[in-house]
């Protein structure tokens, strides 16, 4: 039943498309930028630092025909750019610039934007002609990044209940180990394989390309994997050395926490902690989180198979497990909190943005996890003092002693019996289910919020692109309808803020292509001041209507006036309000 739920939990999560981490800051040329002449380069910047593919570009001109590039590069060699020089020759009209890169915690990102060289041109190239993504190859990239979370979990916590809280039979932890071992080397080999495919959104069948490997591993993700292999192999010979021992001493357990923190460093430096701010603070921060969840989530399997093989299990090993529990669940949320501080940056970035949004379910999901070990918290705690209560009889009477243990031998005898012990210990194997299932369900979310672009990675990019008191190019989007036609005007002001503005009008059609009018007017009015209107005197460029000469003078909401005219006696005015400010 819990595998089911898993593979169920596991398929909703890999639903959507999962969001990248590298945000896009600039562009240059602009996005939707009309230039007088033909730019040398296209260069984007990152709000961190990119991986360059060797498709990373795709620049097509109006007739959708592919330009050729130099190879991508690093611009004056910084690690957030991506760039490619475009042919000396390159012609007029509006290009279309498709792009992938991977971004510093290893997911890919990808786009497009257009540029026009002279004027616009109805170029016939779609704007989604970034490579696309091969659903099936994202697909099992998450699923296989969901079972090593997984089997991480029961490998590490297992270990550690069987090392930590002494069960009576440790041998019937063996089988919990062992799958955790070779579920994790299972899928950590297809993560290698399918990194190829996965960073280029490519089909399955690249990922057999003589080259795709090499490339995987002169990454840092590859590097990553490659070194999970390696610990693997050392796991495994220290796991042979220990079978049959009952006792480990000080070097026995310090090997296997040294291992523990190393496969933890195998996450932490391909992912959310290897970007942004307070990088050494966030990769330590990784690895403890990493590894509480691994020993509470494992644990509490170890525990679950333990009731169930062991029947007679006493109450001490499940009251080391409880304590163990309530120090890694400290440490989750000490380090979950300080996790979601900088993912998110701002308490708005909770519920605006996707991140925060899979955040506050986490959150849930949390708060439902810890009623759960609560509830397991007091079925152990009765089982503890059943068992302490039926050993009193067996004190050992000396002396004045002999007296106080026939008193309590009597209260004792008025205590829950061994059919109480067993419906209490069926009662913490319920309760524990439930928290294992609980417990499943955060890790799922967990490793869906590792795949979504954090709250402050966006903000920060929406910053660097429009700075504060400095807005980006106002554009605003006027329908008309003249007669049984119409179509709609994309007007846009440059920079959209006080003083001088230049103005770029192009008319659409119905169907959504370039059309051309015989008249096109354009004034803005500020009725709370008075001013106007004001004509902008646009002209007609060849292909849009366009100056650079219109002054606003002050801030306010402006209304806008177009005036379309379709032919000599056909025309109609739209109004529309844009905000101007200083």
């Amino acid at each position: 039943m819990l595998l089911g739920s898993l593979l169920v939990l596991l398929l909703l999560g890999t639903a959507g498309t999962a969001s990248a981490h590298a945000a896009l800051e600039t562009t240059d040329p602009a996005d939707g930028s009309v230039l007088k002449s033909a730019p040398r380069s296209v260069t984007l910047t990152f709000s961190e630092s990119v991986t360059l593919l060797d498709d990373s570009f795709r620049v097509y001109d109006p007739d959708n025909r592919r330009v050729e590039t130099s190879s991508a590069h690093h611009a004056k060699d910084a690690g957030d750019t991506a760039s490619v020089t475009l042919p000396a020759k390159l012609g007029t009209g509006t290009f279309t610039v498709a792009w992938r890169v991977v971004s510093a915690d290893s997911h890919p990102v990808s786009g497009a934007f257009t540029f026009s060289v002279g004027k616009p041109s109805a170029t016939t190239t779609p704007i989604t002609t970034a490579p696309n993504e091969d659903p099936l190859t994202g697909s099992l990239y998450d699923i296989a990044r969901y079972f090593a979370y997984v089997a991480a979990a029961l490998l590490i916590g297992t270990a550690t209940f069987a090392t930590l809280c002494r069960p009576p039979d440790p041998t019937v932890l063996n089988k919990p180990i062992l799958t955790g071992w070779w579920t994790l080397l299972a899928s950590t080999i297809a993560l290698l394989i399918l990194r190829a495919p996965y960073e280029a959104g490519t089909a399955l069948t690249t990922a057999f390309d003589p080259t795709a490997l090499p490339r995987t591993l002169t990454t840092r993700p590859g590097l990553a994997l490659a070194a999970r292999l390696l610990l693997l192999a050392a796991t495994a010979v220290f796991l042979l050395r220990l079978r049959g021992r009952e006792r480990w001493g000080r070097v026995t357990l310090g090997t296997g926490a040294v291992l523990s923190v190393a496969l933890a460093l195998t996450w932490a430096s391909a992912e959310h902690a290897s970007a942004g701010i307070q990088v050494p603070v966030a990769m330590t921060s990784a690895v403890l989180h990493l590894l509480a969840m691994a020993v509470w989530l494992g644990g509490l399997t170890a525990l679950l198979t333990v009731l169930y093989r062991s029947p007679d299990l006493d109450a001490a090993p499940v009251a080391r497990f409880s304590r163990l529990a309530f120090a890694s669940v400290t440490v989750l949320v000490v380090t979950g909190v300080y996790q979601s501080w900088r993912g998110l940056g701002s308490w708005n970035a909770l519920t605006d943005t996707s991140y925060g949004r899979i955040l506050l379910v986490k959150l849930g999901a949390v708060v439902l996890l810890l009623a759960a070990a609560g509830w397991s918290r007091r079925w152990t705690a009765r089982l503890t003092e059943t068992e302490v209560r039926l050993q009193l009889p067996e004190l050992v009477r000396t002396g004045a002693e002999t007296k106080a243990a026939d008193a309590m031998t009597t209260e004792a005898a008025t205590t829950p019996d061994d059919g109480s012990q067993d419906r209490y210990r069926r009662g913490l194997r319920r309760s524990v289910l439930c928290e294992v299932a609980v417990g499943v369900t955060v890790l799922v979310i967990t490793t869906l919020l590792t795949t979504t672009l954090p709250g402050r990675a966006s903000a920060e990019a929406q910053q660097t692109a429009t700075p504060a008191g400095v807005p980006a190019a106002s554009v605003t989007m006027v329908p008309f309808r003249v007669g049984n036609a119409g179509g709609k005007v994309q007007i846009t002001l440059d920079p959209g803020r006080v003083g001088q503005n230049s103005v770029e009008a192009v008319v659409y059609g119905p169907d959504g292509g370039f059309a051309t009018v015989p008249e096109l007017r354009l004034s803005f009015t500020l009725p709370t001041q008075k001013i106007g209107p004001l004509d902008a005197n646009i002209k007609d460029e060849g292909g849009y209507w366009g100056t650079n000469t219109l002054n606003l003078p002050i801030a306010g909401t402006w209304t806008m006036k177009v005036t379309i005219r379709t032919t000599d006696v056909d025309q109609v005015s739209v109004e529309r309000r844009v905000r101007i400010v200083r």
